[in-house]
């Protein structure tokens, strides 16, 4: 199992309306579309994956790589798959602040419906909820605890907590098919950043510490919580090319923009769909059928429809529009049989990453971002400001590659 840590800055604030009813449209369009082809399982192991929650949180539209994704994600999902519960298998309960505090009587009223222990369940959040909040003292108190559940019994939990003093998040995850013990590494993953020393009772080499404390001995040990995997969320707001393999960004832009491919098979089958468009489904058909060696720069996944605050670049809100349309088609088109737009979506991923195997990216990051912005208002571009403007400049509209 994976674990690690990564630097998690704070942001406050609500998302819009606007975006937050797109959230939950594709949100629950992605989770739909995962169940289709991999099965409700697959949903709950993604969502312990913090690669690819952020990936998924950059694809949505939130900031790439602020704490609001926790939450908002969180809230989105919630909204879209609870509605359609029993038809999917999958169940989200509880939420932040108050709405967390719920979690154990909406596992209940799920256990009744579905036959699941629920008073089991009740104590898995409980445990999970406790071990991050007491037996790993790293300065950061829970504040979003949701508990994700299928039918059949497999759960996951996503938890957050901050740490006032010094402006940082810190997000843990959970998945029951990994778990062994819940005082013993329960963890797939511990997001945030690197406190230094702490005192992580749930590592394995505190067993003979918790032993010594049931015997009240005197002497109070530190363990350093072990760094495996890293994946460090820097404090700047705006998108930098450090933050994103231009391999895999180049490839993705190609796909979407190079005249050469777009007579490609599959996207034929997508008819209708612009340039654009196609950008932003390559992206999200990576989200779904990606696999987690894909995740590890989830900035890229903020090329698909910006960010809330205007980076990297306002949120392309006709293009969303044309993405949850294209995707709830095909999930449609597939309940009756017809699977060929599924496929096609499919597809996409699979084309950008054999274009990425010849690719060579060259240092035109700042222009990909430049025509993003200036075509922004072409696309119903919107940042928590208000409404994105044409460019005052001649010739600012004009289309830029990254190949230029």
């Amino acid at each position: 199992m994976s674990r690690g840590y990564a630097d998690l800055p704070l942001h406050y604030g609500a998302v819009p309306p606007w975006l937050a009813q797109r959230m939950s449209l594709l949100g629950g369009a992605i989770v739909e579309a995962i169940i289709a082809d991999y099965g409700k399982a697959e949903v709950v192991r993604r969502l312990s994956d913090p690669f690819w929650f952020q990936a998924l949180g950059c694809v949505m539209g939130m900031d790439w790589h602020s704490s609001g994704i926790t939450t908002s994600v969180m809230g989105a999902l919630k909204k879209a798959v609870n509605p359609k519960a029993k038809e999917l298998g999958i169940y989200i309960c509880g939420g932040k602040g108050k709405h967390s505090r719920q979690t154990p009587a909406e596992l209940l009223v799920m256990a009744d419906k579905t036959g699941l222990p629920g008073h089991e369940l009740v104590r898995c959040s409980k445990l999970a909820a406790k071990v991050d909040n007491t037996a790993v003292q790293d300065g950061f108190q829970l504040y979003l605890h949701s508990f994700i559940v299928t039918d059949t019994g497999e759960w996951a939990v996503v938890q957050q907590g901050m740490n006032d003093a010094n402006g940082m998040a810190r997000r843990y995850h959970w998945h029951s098919a990994t778990l062994r013990s819940f005082t013993e590494v329960p963890h797939t993953f511990i997001y945030g950043h690197n406190q230094g020393l702490i005192l992580n009772l749930t590592d394995k080499t505190a067993a003979t510490t918790k032993a010594g404390m049931l015997q009240l001995l005197k002497e109070q040990p530190s363990f350093l919580l072990p760094e495996v995997r890293k994946l460090v969320m820097p404090s700047h707001h705006e998108v930098r090319a450090t933050d994103v393999n231009l391999k895999r960004l180049g490839s993705i832009l190609a796909v979407a923009h190079e005249r050469g491919l777009a007579d490609f098979e599959s996207l034929l089958l997508l008819e209708g769909v612009g340039p654009r468009a196609i950008q932003s489904l390559t992206l999200v058909s990576e989200v779904i059928h990606g696999t987690s060696s894909r995740f590890e720069d989830p900035a890229r996944f903020s090329f698909a429809h910006g960010g809330k605050d205007g980076h990297p670049f306002p949120v392309p809100t006709r293009v969303y529009d044309e993405t949850i349309r294209v995707l709830r088609d095909s999930l449609e088109r597939a309940k009756i049989g017809n699977t060929d737009k599924q496929e096609a979506i499919r597809k996409l991923s699979v084309l950008a990453q054999q274009v990425e195997k010849d690719f060579e990216p060259n240092t035109n990051f700042d222009k990909v971002i430049e025509r993003e912005r200036d075509n922004s208002w072409k696309y119903g571009g919107r940042t928590v400001m208000g409404k994105a403007q044409p460019p005052g400049r001649k010739g600012n509209g004009r289309q830029l590659d990254l190949f230029e």
